[in-house]
């Protein structure tokens, strides 16, 4: 399983009829985490009018399907013309642990409908473009231990095969957790069997989700 996430925090800001919109994009894993950020824009910038906000948030439990969580809030303007389109965006976009929030400051003149819609999915997408994207992949934790003169050779050799190596602790051995996409699991035994003479095999440790590994 693997979804689509920002791969910076990151603000855009354009100009309609005098009216700023400025949007702030943040990664987020928790709806709570969220709405501290439109709290926290809210306090920073008091004097705008609206702090609009959507969000996407992929549910992390196990076995869970990814179906994400989905909210939004116009703050005041008229239904529908604000929080929706952004959230939109988000959508149209695949972006998931993410929250967007446009803040505007009244330029003077009415947008009517229209005018809001476009100005408020416009910053969202100004915003997107400055972030970025990456993927999070579902990859299974594999234990690996190691002596200590055969683990530099062989983590380097792991790497270099494509396998992420994400978490190495040193005690007795050398112990390496190893991420791996399930289809991948028979090509990382063969390769350990070839770069141990068959001396070292893994044990699968959990589950986890990481950043940017790809089959």
């Amino acid at each position: 399983m693997s979804y689509l996430t920002l791969a910076r925090d990151a603000e855009a800001e354009i100009e309609v009829k005098r009216s700023r919109f400025r949007c702030t994009l943040r990664r987020v894993e928790t709806e709570d985490a969220a709405r501290a950020v439109v709290d926290g824009l809210r306090r920073e910038h008091w004097d705008a009018r609206h702090h609009c906000s959507a969000f996407r948030i992929q549910q992390h439990a196990p076995g869970a399907s990814l179906v994400p969580v989905e909210r939004s809030s116009d703050d005041g303007e008229p239904a529908g013309t604000a929080g929706a389109p952004m959230l939109d965006v988000l959508r149209g976009h695949e972006v998931s642990d993410a929250v967007a929030v446009v803040t505007r400051w009244f330029g003077g003149t009415l947008l009517g409908a229209g005018g809001l819609v476009r100005a408020y999915g416009d910053a969202v997408r100004a915003a997107l473009a400055e972030a970025g994207t990456l993927r999070r992949t579902l990859v299974r934790e594999h234990l690996l231990e190691l002596d200590h003169a055969d683990a530099g050779r062989v983590e380097s050799d792991l790497r270099a095969r494509g396998i992420a190596v994400l978490d190495r602790q040193y005690d007795a051995r050398v112990a390496l957790t190893l991420g791996v996409l399930p289809g991948e699991e028979p090509r990382l035994a063969a390769l350990l069997a070839e770069l141990t003479a068959g001396a070292a095999t893994t044990t699968v440790a959990g589950e986890r989700w990481v950043d940017s590994l790809t089959s």
